[in-house]
């Protein structure tokens, strides 16, 4: 098991009552898409993990949004935010908090439809495909920009997933858990960014001594 997680911690607001948590499976990596999604011309396609791992920070912060089909996207409906962003295997995990006060229809929708019926889908920009003549074409860079809540089976994967806290709840359990694997992921790499630059200054002093002048 691979795992890379990031997070934003909102204040604690006991009993907020427009901030419902939410926790969803946004996409697969890795893996192709059940069938292409929009803007893909007919493409399926793979959203590489490296490229997936290098776009969290991209996901934080944005929003979630809905049609009130059901069926796809509408970006000008943006319906709560992202806080929390987690790959783990082959699965892009999300969480953040739905506006259920502003958007009372939303919160309706997931209460009352069937378990699991409910899916994710990403929205992107600025993505590269490695080769535009495939016939699946594998995306090794892009930028979220947000995702939508649909009905799983209108969605590009078919395996993902959202689903909603209790009202008044503080955190979904995904939450925590991303909230802590984020804060060791970003120990690490503080870690990791000190020892590189411990390492720059060692051969900078070096080539100091030996570079020609």
């Amino acid at each position: 098991m691979k795992l890379e997680a990031m997070a934003v911690q909102l204040p604690e607001v006991a009993g907020h009552p427009n901030r419902t948590p939410f926790s969803g499976v946004l996409t697969l990596v890795d893996e192709p898409s059940t069938k292409p999604p929009s803007g893909a011309r007919g493409h399926r396609v793979i959203l590489t993990r490296a490229a997936a791992v290098t776009a969290l920070p991209s996901l934080l912060g944005m929003a979630v949004d809905y049609a009130p089909t059901w069926d796809g996207h509408d970006t000008r409906r943006k319906c709560g935010i992202i806080t929390h962003a987690d790959v783990e295997d082959a699965r892009l995990h999300v969480a953040g908090y739905l506006y259920a006060r502003d958007f009372p229809e939303v919160e309706r929708q997931m209460r009352q439809c069937a378990p699991g019926a409910m899916g994710m889908s990403w929205e992107l920009a600025d993505a590269h495909v490695e080769d535009m003549r495939a016939e699946i074409w594998k995306l090794t860079r892009a930028t979220f920009t947000g995702a939508a809540i649909l009905l799983r089976e209108k969605a590009a994967y078919r395996d993902t997933r959202f689903e909603l806290g209790t009202p008044g709840q503080r955190e979904t359990a995904a939450c925590r858990t991303f909230t802590a694997r984020g804060h060791r992921t970003l120990r690490e790499g503080a870690t990791a960014r000190r020892n590189d630059t411990r390492k720059e200054e060692t051969w900078k002093a070096r080539q100091a001594k030996t570079w020609p002048r």
